[in-house]
């Protein structure tokens, strides 16, 4: 019977030692460990066990055996035979007896045992669950823990790249303003530059126009004054008179 204890508590170990699923109650166990143990609690039972079996398959055979030796021995010793029979079958009703007796014990002590190696399998089933259901309670925590702080540090991140962001577009917009400014500040340059160009040329005509008229009035009066003085006005000018200079100038 200390084989079966060893080979049980060996079983628990395993469970117990066993490497257990996240998240849930479970465990994972080497099948091959698993069923040599079974193995050895299946061979370490009382061989009463298969004895009382085999006496309890045998009980016809032995009666019969008993039948025919009080038979045989009836026939030898006629006198004799009855007692010899009773015998026999007392024998036999005895070795019945004593083998149903001990094979009810031995089924009794193995249903005992069988039953407490259950309870104390439940018992460690149950201790192992809640040691499971604690430490996945624990995981889950701490999950929702991380949860939550990656999702402050997310928070925190995103306001930072926002505030990036609105400054970047604040420089944009200052850029803008000052292109903006730029070229309005070209375009009124240029048109200064424009009016001033186009007052100057206004007054360069204006003088053109006077320097024109000059030319021209001292032209007329210098035709005026060679047909005067009966000299074609052609003449007057290649003479190179000075009163036509000074008309001019």
């Amino acid at each position: 019977m200390y084989r079966v204890f060893e080979s049980l508590d060996a079983l628990v170990t395993v469970v117990e030692e066993a490497r257990g699923v996240p998240m849930t109650s479970n465990c994972v166990v080497s099948r091959g460990d698993v069923l040599d143990l079974l193995d050895d609690v299946r061979e370490a039972l009382p061989g009463e066990l298969d004895d009382a079996q085999d006496v309890l398959d045998r009980r016809d055979e032995l009666v019969d055996d008993a039948t025919q030796e009080a038979e045989q021995t009836r026939t030898s010793a006629k006198q004799d035979s009855e007692e010899l029979l009773a015998r026999a079958r007392d024998e036999a009703q005895r070795l019945v007896a004593d083998a149903r007796a001990e094979a009810e014990q031995t089924v009794a002590q193995a249903r005992h045992e069988a039953e407490r190696a259950v309870a104390d399998g439940r018992a460690q089933y149950a201790e192992l669950t809640d040691r499971a259901r604690a430490e996945a309670e624990r995981l889950a925590q701490a999950g929702r823990a991380a949860h939550d702080r990656y999702v402050l540090d997310g928070q925190h991140e995103q306001a930072r790249l926002v505030s990036q962001s609105e400054v970047v577009q604040a420089a944009h917009a200052e850029a803008a303003r000052v292109v903006d400014a730029g070229n309005a500040e070209s375009e009124r340059l240029r048109r200064e530059c424009d009016g001033y160009v186009d007052a100057k040329l206004a007054e360069f005509e204006d003088t053109l126009s006077k320097a024109l008229g000059t030319v021209s009035r001292g032209r007329s009066q210098l035709w005026r004054g060679g047909a005067q003085n009966g000299v074609p006005a052609s003449a007057s000018v290649r003479g190179g008179t000075g009163t036509g200079m000074d008309l001019i100038d």
